[in-house]
């Protein structure tokens, strides 16, 4: 493998995670040496450097992450002010439904029920105060683990996650107990993930909620 391969590589894994990656997962999942993966991530800081760019590399301790430079801090707060007057994706109802009923959960154990990365979902939550970190797992690379915040239950309308619908209710995929807004080709009862139902039901109380911000204004 070339240096050059192996920064490009790194550059995609860490872009992928969307956190910090411990230098032993890097050296275990390429398996190059810590010399090796060190030599790349100085050539990785050093093309950052340039003041063209809008990323850099961080290092915490043993771990590597992407994160934007400081000074465009005032743009990304206006981009993510206007996202914050749209609703949530589908996906990122989705993403919200399972880290309210697994949370603390890590966005590797989010991508793994969802089975699609869920990077920019988490960033959106976080960005609209839906969710926030809660603290790190104790496992290689101490990844992020993500909750639900008050502002989630102000959302939904609940006062604590006690009032939150069974898992067990939603395992059972019972759709017309909860009167959902999805296409049906019969009136017969049918199987529907749990998280798809309880998306349903957050895009409902969250779509309220943000109608009955925009009537007081």
């Amino acid at each position: 493998m070339k240096c050059n391969d192996l920064t490009g590589i790194l550059e995609g894994i860490l872009f992928g995670a969307g956190e910090a990656v411990g230098l032993n997962d890097l050296c275990r999942c390429l398996d190059k040496t810590p010399l090796e993966i060190r030599a790349a991530m100085t050539i990785l800081s050093q093309d950052y450097q340039s003041e063209k760019r809008g990323i850099r590399l961080t290092q915490i301790k043993e771990s590597y992450q992407l994160s934007t430079k400081p000074e465009y801090y005032d743009y990304i707060k206006e981009i993510t002010k206007h996202k914050q007057k749209t609703g949530l994706s589908r996906a990122g109802l989705e993403t919200l439904a399972i880290v309210a009923y697994q949370q603390p959960v890590t966005r590797i154990a989010i991508d793994e029920i969802r089975g699609v990365s869920s990077s920019s979902s988490i960033q959106r939550l976080l960005d609209r105060g839906l969710i926030c970190d809660g603290g790190r797992l104790e496992a290689p690379g101490r990844p992020i683990l993500y909750k639900t915040t008050q502002e989630f239950l102000k959302s939904v309308g609940f006062t604590n996650l006690k009032e939150m619908p069974e898992y067990e209710a939603f395992s059972q995929g019972i759709q017309e107990m909860f009167d959902l807004k999805t296409d049906q080709e019969s009136k017969e009862k049918q199987e529907v993930s749990p998280v798809v139902m309880f998306s349903g039901i957050l895009e409902q109380a969250i779509g309220e909620e943000k109608k009955q911000e925009e009537e007081s204004h």
